[in-house]
């Protein structure tokens, strides 16, 4: 309590008791697939450029058939309007990483395991900075693109090369070589052994190919359900769906390759399963390429609460090395789409009657017979319509339960519950009793009533679009007694207009028919 010692005016700053709510990210996508090269921890990115520089381009066999559609699905994902997104790659767990040790004073390793160390040179140079000092050096570090340009060891046709340069061997400086290089490069991970001293310069490039001393990386045994699932046993290191499950900011999952392990729909119910634990996230599932007659489609993982959807079929797109058609699938574009959505109206917009940008076709056509069989078992239909392009044309769940059948109403709530967790994390340990109650009413009513007032929810007035109730109605004493607040909360989520019904009739002079 302030004391007052002296006549005189006094100012007083008061907490007024509004705790604003905002609203969280729905639009960071999580991806999980099979990349050429790069860590297996989750990585953030920001642009296509920036997938490229960690993780390669698109990751092809020798007949240049895609290996994996990680690549593809991150650049669509960036066309369509999104703007930032983690991806965790999957390696096999028994796949290792390419390293070399320069006698006792520098360690060098692939950024992750996996046999393209093999195609990683470095070479080591005196540091640019003068007067000279032995203890500093410059490092460059090469990736080519096969095996066969490494073997050539020409550096001018490198597809990636990275410089560090005045870098020191000193652990008390600002460029000791372990921290530049290893939060600096998207190629490899350093390390000075025990004994240090300086960084001697190498005579030519030396590859991490197994050669004169070196650990040849290796791609490991195929891939298996739990290499996609990923290991939490150091929390330091995560990878896979663990290392996603452990970011808060993501709201979307993907993964492109989720067709790559069989029976078909393990994948996508690992996906739907983290979904439906976290309850913060959903999840895009798309069909296999192929998958017979559309009729015959049906969705690789249903659940109640909605928390998942499905897209058929894949889409076709040029791949602009060879200028060829390549079907890949949808879900890393429809992904952008959600998320060029929410930015150009909002989460309680359906994500559906959008433009696929960046493609060339559908792979099938669908008409409105197929459809028909299609929307009411949650399969959303991508189709071509002539003078409107390609579109996403359903937006529907996977739930079995009619109060959750349309994307945008699971998502409004993930919105909801994530943003009103987040935002009144204050209320814990405050005193349970009428104050608090009516401070939490006033943050949440504030935050749902803006919602409202964007359309959001639906209702003329703010009494039918939501309610939030926290007095002796919604708890009893014993709840008081054991340290429970509880606060019920009702909303009213716009649904969509997904059947547009016109009854037109002939009508002259007072008289008319009517036809439906």
């Amino acid at each position: 309590m302030t004391t007052y010692s002296y006549p005189g005016v006094y100012v007083q700053e008061v907490n007024t008791g509004n705790k604003p709510i905002e609203g969280v990210s729905t639009s960071i996508v999580g991806f999980l697939g099979i990349a050429q090269r790069g860590p297996t921890v989750a990585t953030f990115i920001s642009s296509y450029a920036d997938f490229v520089r960690a993780f390669g381009s698109y990751y092809k066999d020798s007949n240049g058939n895609p290996l994996s559609y990680l690549a593809y699905a991150v650049e669509g994902f960036f066309l369509n309007g999104g703007q930032q997104c983690w991806v965790a790659r999957v390696t096999s767990s028994t796949a290792t990483v390419g390293s070399q040790k320069i006698g006792t004073t520098i360690s060098i390793a692939a950024a992750g395991p996996g046999a393209y160390s093999s195609n990683l040179g470095f070479q080591i140079f005196a540091a640019s900075a003068t007067p000279k000092d032995a203890t500093k050096f410059r490092l460059e570090v090469y990736y080519w693109a096969t095996a066969t340009l490494a073997a050539g060891k020409d550096i001018t046709k490198a597809f990636q090369t990275e410089v560090f340069d005045n870098l020191s061997v000193d652990p008390t400086s600002s460029m000791f070589f372990p921290g530049v290089i290893s939060s600096g490069s998207n190629l490899v991970n350093v390390m000075q052994p025990p004994g240090g001293g300086n960084v001697v310069p190498t005579a030519a490039v030396q590859l991490l190919d197994g050669t004169n001393g070196t650990t040849k990386g290796s791609d490991g045994a195929a891939l298996v359900l739990a290499d996609f699932q990923g290991s939490s046993v150091d929390p330091t290191n995560l990878s896979g769906l663990a290392a996603l499950a452990a970011l808060d900011d993501v709201s979307i999952l993907c993964c492109p390759d989720e067709n790559s392990i069989q029976p078909r729909g393990t994948i996508a119910q690992q996906l739907q399963a983290q979904c439906e634990l976290l309850k913060d996230r959903f999840a895009i599932l798309q069909s296999g390429l192929a998958e017979g007659k559309p009729s015959g489609v049906t969705p690789s993982a249903i659940s109640t609460t909605g928390y998942t959807a499905y897209y058929y079929p894949w889409i076709n797109v040029v791949d602009p090395n060879t200028d060829l058609i390549t079907p890949i699938p949808p879900g890393g574009h429809i992904a952008g789409i959600y998320a060029r959505s929410d930015q150009e109206e909002n989460v309680a917009k359906d994500p559906a009657n959008e433009e696929i940008v960046g493609i060339d076709s559908i792979q099938i056509p669908i008409d409105n017979g197929t459809q028909g069989i299609l929307n009411p078992i949650g399969v959303n239909c991508l189709r071509y319509f002539k003078g409107q392009g390609n579109l996403v044309w359903g937006g529907r769940t996977t739930a079995s339960d009619p109060d959750w059948i349309y994307i945008n109403v699971r998502r409004l709530f993930i919105f909801v519950e994530k943003s009103i967790q987040q935002g009144t994390q204050w209320v814990v340990f405050e005193p349970n009793d009428t104050p608090t109650w009516a401070r939490v009413i006033r943050s949440v009513d504030a935050f749902l009533t803006t919602l409202w007032m964007q359309d959001m929810l639906q209702g003329a007035t703010k009494d039918q679009a939501f309610f939030v109730r926290c007095d002796r109605t919604t708890m009893t004493q014993a709840d008081i007694d054991n340290g429970r607040l509880i606060v019920v909360v009702g909303i009213a989520p716009v649904k969509p207009a997904e059947f547009v019904i016109f009854q037109i009739g002939q009508w002259s002079g007072g008289s008319s028919v009517t036809e439906s």
